[in-house]
């Protein structure tokens, strides 16, 4: 039976990650990347597509679960009729390979247990050969190979191509096992001490989690999303994935299924405010310089999104072999909107690039250059239509929130000429610039008979992005159509308390058959804009709503789904994490100490 998206921990080591559901089953892991294939595939298929359970005897689900402390420990609780036992599951940050390790622990009484291990590289299309070696299960299959030991050593045996062990634990006992992929031409790697391992992981989170700066009445659930922002972030390069996984849908059994296991370039401005609002500069500062790298080049060839280490390349493909969670087909791997033109994505690297430098993060020497290179591509082309933020499959349109970001680069440019008069450019030229676009924008993006912005221009549709309007400066907050335009997307968009992206009933804008669930990060944004009117209790009382949603462990998808009452989309989402800290760090509170 498919697991719910929200029944799944993240566990990882910042190269990779991996879901473990409340039955204890590892249900998609990739190795050694967020974006290599998956040696465990059960999450978009069945068992036999590659899956790691370990749990007591004959039990279906865990009694309660939790990380330990601010760590990306996670502790698992079983209480059976025999006894308790506790499961710790954790990848340490490696230091040339990467490892899962899970610490069977006896806590009361005795509890029989079980572990079943099916290796399936490739997306679970591939059983690897198995072999023992100096007490290993040594899984091999072209250029993938995977060490199994565990300590002490337990009954292990092969059965129906998964390697199985059976062994019972009393109060105080342990036994850790230790996956560790390595490529298959090359010798096995050091063996890791996993009690060692553990012990500076708890140590190396609390560490980090020590730096956030924010104290307001929220802090646990914002060093949650920090910590989960965190563990989607490429360590080698600063890069942030926009999630661990591929095609979990945004409607069950539909075919809106994409993969996200690539880094975002309109996530670079929200998600560098939310790491300096809690006072993550040095994540911030690599995150400004992964994406200095990913877009340097010739403006025109600007992507949307990159690669973890700032790969262009990223084809999109399908798995026929799989089902899809939940019947939701097809399966898809890479991603075509990487060739779109979205106008949007130059407004958001200006706007990065000034909130680094307004942050007091170094400039890098040729940084202002590819600005001005962006600026004069931008100015000759903001006039053309897009497929938006949405990345939309339908036809381009000229949509509001694409143009008033191009009025963002416009503007970041005027600002930084306007601090810094060293710096090379011409300030009434982009000024220029800057009043073109803002009146084109309020006279053909606006509807002046129902006092909103909408989602493109000549269209009656919304668009929830339009709530960034006063967000990036376009407009002030308490501008008449700032404030009609909040009325009439939370009037129009609202579905069970939260906010769509935009309207899918009908012939939809994005080209694409079926529905979706309701955006979680546009609910963000609705508060915000709710506190940036003046509502701040509703804004509140939204805030706290969302914060409702999260699971167990206190991870959110991309969407949530308020009749099924379940989360859906890809998990868990970068964009939903950064859009809480957004919201969380805004919101006024009193500090009870005066």
């Amino acid at each position: 039976m498919t697991q719910r998206i929200d029944d799944y921990a993240l566990i990882g080591d910042l190269q990779t990650a991996a879901l473990v559901g409340r039955d204890g089953s590892i249900d998609w892991l990739c190795l050694p990347r967020f974006d290599s294939a998956a040696c465990f595939a059960a999450l978009l298929g069945d068992e036999d597509n590659g899956h790691w359970r370990i749990a007591p005897k004959d039990a279906t689900t865990c009694t309660r679960r939790s990380y330990a402390g601010d760590s990306l420990v996670l502790e698992t609780y079983w209480e059976t009729r025999t006894g308790i036992v506790k499961v710790v599951d954790f990848m340490p940050q490696r230091d040339k390979a990467p490892d899962v390790m899970r610490i069977v622990e006896g806590v009361s009484g005795r509890v029989e247990m079980s572990s079943v291990l099916r290796l399936r590289f490739d997306y679970g299309s591939i059983v690897p050969w198995v072999r023992r070696s100096d007490g290993h299960r040594v899984a091999v299959a072209g250029p993938d190979s995977v060490w199994l030991r565990s300590e002490p050593p337990v009954k292990t045996w092969g059965q129906q191509y998964a390697t199985c062990s059976s062994f019972t634990v009393g109060e105080g006992e342990k036994v850790a096992f230790v996956l560790t992929w390595h490529p298959s031409h090359e010798p096995r790697p050091a063996l890791v001490d996993p009690y060692d391992a553990l012990e500076h992981s708890l140590a190396d989170w609390r560490e980090w989690s020590a730096r956030c700066t924010y104290e307001g009445p929220y802090r646990d659930a914002v060093i949650r999303s920090l910590i989960t922002l965190k563990a989607l972030t490429y360590a080698p390069t600063g890069g942030i994935v926009a999630a661990p996984t591929t095609s979990l849908p945004e409607e069950l059994g539909g075919v809106r299924n994409w993969d996200y296991r690539s880094c975002w370039l309109r996530d670079s401005t929200l998600t560098l405010g939310a790491l300096l609002s809690a006072g993550y500069v040095e994540e911030a500062a690599a995150w400004r310089d992964w994406l200095l790298r990913a877009v340097a080049g010739d403006p025109a060839d600007l992507q949307i999104m990159y690669g973890p280490a700032g790969e262009r390349r990223l084809p999109e493909m399908t798995l026929p072999w799989l089902r899809g969670y939940a019947d939701s087909a097809p399966v898809r791997i890479g991603n075509a909107a990487v060739d779109q033109f979205q106008l949007d994505v130059y407004g958001e690297v200006m706007d990065s690039l000034d909130m680094a430098r307004a942050a007091g993060i170094p400039a890098e020497r040729n940084a202002w250059n590819l600005q001005l290179s962006l600026l004069n591509f931008l100015e000759s082309n903001w006039r053309q239509p897009d497929e938006g933020l949405w990345e939309v499959r339908g036809p381009r349109r000229h949509f509001v929130h694409s143009k008033v970001l191009a009025w963002v680069a416009a503007d970041r440019a005027v600002r930084a000429l306007e601090m810094d008069p060293s710096l090379r450019g011409e300030a009434a030229r982009w000024r220029t610039l800057r009043d073109e676009i803002h009146a084109d924008v309020c006279a053909k993006g606006y509807d002046p008979e129902r006092n909103t912005f909408t989602q493109s221009y000549g269209s009656r549709e919304l668009d929830a992005a339009t709530l960034l309007i006063p967000r990036v400066g376009f407009l002030p907050p308490d501008d008449p159509r700032v404030v009609g335009t909040v009325h009439a997307v939370r009037k129009e968009l609202t579905h069970g308390g939260l906010l769509r992206r935009y309207s899918t009933e009908g012939v939809s804008v994005d080209g694409l058959p079926g529905g979706e669930g309701t955006f979680l990060v546009c609910s963000f944004w609705l508060a915000d804009a709710l506190r940036m009117t003046g509502r701040e209790e509703e804004a509140r009382e939204l805030f706290e709503h969302l914060l409702a949603l999260r699971n167990d462990v206190g991870l959110l998808a991309e969407e949530y789904d308020p009749v099924a009452r379940r989360q859906l989309g890809n998990f868990p989402q970068a964009f939903s994490h950064v859009g809480l800290v957004g919201t969380a760090v805004a919101l006024p509170w009193q500090d009870p100490a005066g």
